[in-house]
């Protein structure tokens, strides 16, 4: 097999949770470029509807599904929808994440605290526990969870200051349990040809977007960190994604990708 063949994913099914959000749709078209039908899924159907449209005009396999990861019966409800579409599911991303109650410690509250471990902590568990049959009775898979470098080491809080934002105690508590739940999954679920890894991504700046990063002292300073000397943009966790979700990544379990731009190397 030509090298460049083992990033096909042709025949291959993905799930990718917040599949139209800001990385996610980043995700899914990769995914669906290297020619998985991709599921598109997260609370917002509508717009995952509009890029799985999108995809399929470009000739590509998508479709949207709803899911509530704060609900157990929505996350059973795509499983079993999955199971009777597609008899089985290849990858799933868990890329969805919540950002309730994202505060400093002494500003977090219990309620938003139990509101984002809903999604980031049960959710993800739940959701992850009703795919895995389906991976397991063809003996392969690959499980793909979207950390952060937040994840990998704490806060640098210098960046922040002075900007009125701050890094949130709950993140970093949902990131650095996540790559321990990859490595968890990995090694239990091995035996049954599933693999399991992890990608941080660093900071993110989505140009052209609501939600891009102008320039500030928080810009300035997260760029001057990095040895790259940027912040990734839209293309840069397309590749990781696809590695990971194929064969060329085969013998690769446990890990989680860093993708900085070098900014934990220091």
């Amino acid at each position: 097999m030509h090298v460049l063949d083992r990033f096909r994913l042709d025949g291959k099914t993905a799930i990718v949770t917040g599949g139209s959000g800001l990385y996610g749709a980043h995700i899914s078209s990769a995914l669906a470029e290297a020619g998985a039908h991709v599921v598109i899924a997260s609370r917002h159907c509508d717009s995952c509807e509009q890029l799985a449209g999108q995809l399929r005009s470009a000739g590509l396999h998508a479709s949207a599904r709803t899911l509530d990861l704060s609900k157990e019966k929505s996350i059973a409800e795509l499983a079993g929808w999955a199971e009777q579409r597609f008899g089985s599911v290849d990858i799933l991303v868990n890329n969805a994440v919540s950002r309730e109650g994202l505060a400093d410690l002494e500003d977090t509250a219990t309620e938003g605290w139990l509101k984002a471990q809903q999604v980031n902590g049960l959710g993800v568990m739940l959701l992850t526990k009703a795919i895995v049959p389906l991976m397991s009775r063809h003996k392969r898979g690959s499980i793909i969870n979207i950390g952060s470098i937040q994840g990998v080491q704490g806060p640098h809080f210098p960046v922040y200051e002075g900007t009125g934002m701050t890094s949130g105690i709950e993140y970093t508590y949902a990131k650095w349990g996540l790559v321990g739940m990859t490595k968890w999954l990995a090694n239990y679920y091995g035996r049954f040809g599933i693999r399991a890894n992890c990608i941080s991504p660093g900071g993110y700046n989505p140009v052209g977007s609501a939600n891009e990063i102008t320039a500030s002292a928080f810009l300035e300073r997260y760029v001057e960190r990095t040895p790259l000397g940027r912040m990734a943009d839209d293309e840069d966790i397309k590749g990781a994604v696809v590695y990971l979700a194929s064969d060329a990544s085969s013998y690769v379990t446990g890990h989680n990708l860093i993708v900085d731009g070098g900014w934990s190397s220091w």
